[in-house]
């Protein structure tokens, strides 16, 4: 995911562009901070406080740009609420992503393609502003960043039965 430039051209001279955090790398942050959650052992609230730290953010945003900028209100809450969200729903997000892996064993799916079918179901099951469609296709997406292809082929696959299967009613 490219971020966006980070300079513009003002009276001769290059200066940071200040540009909101959209929903996508709001959405990729919220991967990266559940996958935090699986990999420390620590609690949401830690890892939330600890990204929303003006100063430690910064340090990340030199480290890694798909952040974007400091996330704005309204993403600071879409973010806070897919990390608890996912971290109380972890047992049931946990038992469709197994339900669904056909054909490998729940050890062998790595925590980045955990992270990212958690928040897809999540958004999915629990937030129904975002469609679907969206859900399904940004969890692809973020997925192709940080795994093989056949790891986002199981990605889609799962979630693709996740929705056929459990959300045909809606």
């Amino acid at each position: 995911m490219a971020a966006r430039s980070d300079t513009i051209s003002q009276e001769g001279a290059e200066v940071p562009r200040v540009c909101a955090m959209n929903r996508t790398e709001a959405r990729e942050a919220a991967v990266k901070l559940c996958f935090e959650v699986s990999a420390k052992e620590c609690t949401a609230q830690e890892v939330l406080d600890r990204f929303f730290d003006r100063e430690y953010y910064d340090t990340l945003l030199q480290e890694d740009r798909s952040l974007g900028s400091y996330p704005d209100e309204t993403q600071s809450a879409y973010i806070t609420e897919l990390v608890n969200g996912i971290c109380e729903h972890s047992a049931e997000l946990d038992g469709y992503i197994s339900k669904y892996a056909r054909g490998w064993k729940f050890g062998r799916i790595s925590r980045t393609a955990l992270a990212v079918m958690k928040t897809a179901m999540y958004e999915i099951m629990y937030m129904p502003d975002i469609p679907t469609s969206v859900a399904v296709n940004e969890a692809v997406e973020i997925s192709k960043h940080y795994d093989e292809p056949e790891t986002v082929s199981f990605v889609n696959g799962v979630l693709g039965s996740f929705v056929r299967e459990e959300m045909s009613d809606i």
